[in-house]
């Protein structure tokens, strides 16, 4: 150094380091420190930049740097030399081979050298640190971080963070897609921006207070949004607390699932199960009404049965009428009760016709308007051009009684019933929102009244038997189930829709019977001929009170009568008088032997016989799911003389 450039130093308060010293110094740092003149030839490397590399020192020296640096950065190394040669210094990283051929990642700071008097560019002098350990850590980092944004990106449920006040912070595609906003659009956001109401605003507030003051985790907390295309969805999330370095609690993070669809298939399931629980609870009564049925209904045969002989050797004036007539009516009730159940249970047995119900509604319009009296208007609309339905005219007899008693019953005082028809079209799309019901034409009656009306409590039980909301000895809580028995046996479907204080309406769905025949109203019946011809009749029943009291009613009806108590003693009596029977009177439910085998078993005997068939049960051995074959007779017991002369007539005429 010049006497002047020492002189120099001293003013401005340095020292001079000592060569030895600074040899020492040099070889001794951890940092790789070389130098290399105006052409880029190393004149100078430290041991530990020849470590580094894996050279020996001696290896490196005379030697272009470039030589050193990865091909790739090459031209990143001349343009920072380039700008060195100006007297810029400066910190970049650059990718050095080692002699193995293995690369390494650096940070090189590196000067330009000067002549200390002339300030001539002499060369540059780089400080080289290894970086790989830092670069390793950030490229973890990275495939962390990609890992972490592809699997929140293609994940189902929503990730949110959101500050204190509520303000998203990040959100990803999922929570997005939940409410319908764009993640730009989110950022920012507070969660009272799009809760559905102000109940769930609260809901949310009380859970994210909880949690800042608890520090205890949020689950399965559901609460309804409203998207930003205006529906209404419910979401369900599990929120934890974000804390920073220091422990202090800086937001929120939440996982969010849209369980819209979810709670309402469980609600669909509960309503299912519920229905199923209920139909399973009507199948069981049907069950028990079906069982007694017929013992049933054979001893209130015998009961109605003698009291109808009775009262026929009786004048009115006699003391014993009165009473006998009162046991008589008990036992009409008894039945009535028996034949609701019987319908509920979807157990009767009908005989179907094709029938224009206009027709049939209007038979029995008169006969409604005396029941429900003169205080309540009713109004008859019929529908125009009606298709035909297939079903018993009796059934719909039972359906606008027991619907127009009901009504009659809501109104007290004063009301207005309308009874309406009309074709209607049932599609997919309904029967989707109406459990039961399939798609295809219908013929709808309605039946509606302005009266109480019903709470959703009581609509839940309407098709129970038994239940009523009358008070004591005022309903047999029969009705409604018995429109429900007739109305499912006919393959059809039924709602209610009612309020309180809003009246009710009842809308009855009757399958469309596109059968070419013509629809027959009750005036298109030909009138029975009940007189009797003196025939020979072959009775069989196996309950020998019934058996003995139908003898007598055949008898007193001019009939000559055989009598069986079994289907063998009927095959018996039937060779012997095959040539005069001309009527067998069978009940269809017997030991060894049901009524339609003995029919068949007598028929080849008496070819041509014709055949009455009587059950207080379903006659399920003679109809097909409660369903008479055209040309089959049959009387449901417990009957009246006069029903039975009828039937009588019709099967040995038809």
């Amino acid at each position: 150094m010049t006497d002047h450039f020492i002189d120099q130093r001293r003013r401005d308060g340095m020292r001079t380091l000592p060569e030895d010293c600074a040899e020492t110094i040099v070889q001794n740092t951890t940092e790789g420190i070389v130098f290399a003149d105006t052409r880029g030839v190393i004149s100078f490397v430290n041991f530990a930049l020849a470590k580094l590399l894996g050279y020996a020192a001696a290896e490196m020296l005379g030697r272009g740097w470039q030589e050193f640096v990865l091909p790739a950065h090459r031209n990143l190394a001349i343009a920072a030399e380039m700008r060195r040669a100006t007297g810029t210094s400066e910190r970049y990283e650059l990718l050095l081979q080692r002699k193995d051929g293995t690369a390494v990642w650096t940070l090189v700071g590196a000067c330009a050298r000067k002549d200390p008097a002339t300030g001539t560019y002499l060369g540059s002098i780089g400080v080289i640190s290894d970086i790989s350990a830092q670069k390793e850590a950030e490229a973890r980092l990275r495939d962390s971080e990609t890992r972490y944004r592809i699997i929140l990106e293609s994940i189902q449920e929503g990730y949110y963070e959101v500050d204190l006040g509520g303000r998203f912070t990040f959100v990803n595609p999922a929570a997005s897609r939940q409410i319908g906003y764009g993640i730009e659009e989110m950022i920012g956001l507070n969660y009272r921006d799009y809760a559905a109401d102000d109940d769930s605003r609260q809901k949310i507030y009380k859970a994210y207070t909880r949690l800042f003051k608890t520090g205890e985790p949020v689950k399965d907390l559901c609460w309804d949004v409203r998207r930003k295309d205006g529906q209404c969805r419910t979401i369900e999330v599990s929120v934890s607390l974000i804390h920073d370095q220091n422990g202090q609690a800086v937001g929120f993070r939440g996982i969010s699932r849209d369980v819209t669809d979810r709670l309402n298939a469980e609600k669909e399931r509960d309503r299912l199960q519920a229905q199923l629980i209920q139909a399973q609870k009507m199948e069981s009564v049907g069950r028990l009404a079906g069982g007694v049925a017929h013992d049933f209904n054979n001893m209130l045969g015998v009961i109605q049965g003698y009291a109808e002989m009775a009262l026929s050797r009786l004048s009115p004036e006699d003391w014993l009428h009165e009473y006998i007539n009162e046991i008589h009516k008990a036992a009409q009730h008894s039945a009535d009760l028996t034949r609701r159940l019987l319908a509920f249970a979807r157990k009767q047995t009908v005989a179907p016709a094709i029938l224009d119900l206009n027709r049939t509604v209007e038979s029995l319009l008169n006969m409604l308007r005396r029941l429900i009296g003169e205080d309540i208007e009713l109004a008859w609309e019929p529908g125009e051009d009606l298709w035909p339905v297939y079903m018993d005219p009796s059934q719909i007899d039972q359906i606008c009684t027991n619907l127009c008693v009901n009504a009659r019953d809501a109104m007290p005082g004063s009301g207005y019933l309308v009874i309406k028809t009309e074709n209607v079209v049932i599609d997919a799309v309904y029967c989707a929102a109406h459990t039961g019901f399939v798609a295809g034409d219908f013929v709808q009656l309605t039946v509606s009244d302005n009266g109480c009306g019903m709470d959703l409590e009581v609509q839940s039980h309407l098709f129970e038997p038994f239940f009523t909301t009358k008070g004591v000895d005022q309903g047999t809580g029969l009705g409604l189930a018995t429109v429900y028995g007739i109305v499912k046996q006919n393959s059809g479907f039924i709602n209610i829709y009612s309020e309180p204080g809003l009246g009710t309406t009842v809308k009855i769905y009757l399958p469309r019977e596109r059968r070419a025949q013509r629809a027959e109203g009750p005036g298109g019946l030909e009138p029975v001929q009940t007189t009797p011809g003196g025939e020979t009749v072959l009775v069989v029943e196996d309950e020998p009170k019934l058996l003995n009291l139908d003898r007598m009613m055949m008898q007193k009806l001019g009939y000559r009568v055989l009598s069986a108590g079994t289907a063998r003693d009927a095959i018996s009596l039937a060779q012997k008088h095959a040539n005069e029977i001309g009527l067998l009177v069978t009940d269809v439910v017997m030991p060894e032997m049901n009524g339609r085998e003995l029919a068949q078993r007598l028929q080849e005997i008496r070819p041509g016989l014709r055949c009455l068939f009587m059950s207080g049960y379903t006659a399920d051995v003679i109809a097909h799911h409660g369903v008479l074959d055209p040309g089959v007779h049959f009387i449901q017991k417990p009957f009246s003389i006069q029903l039975l002369s009828a039937k009588m007539r019709e099967a040995l005429e038809g």
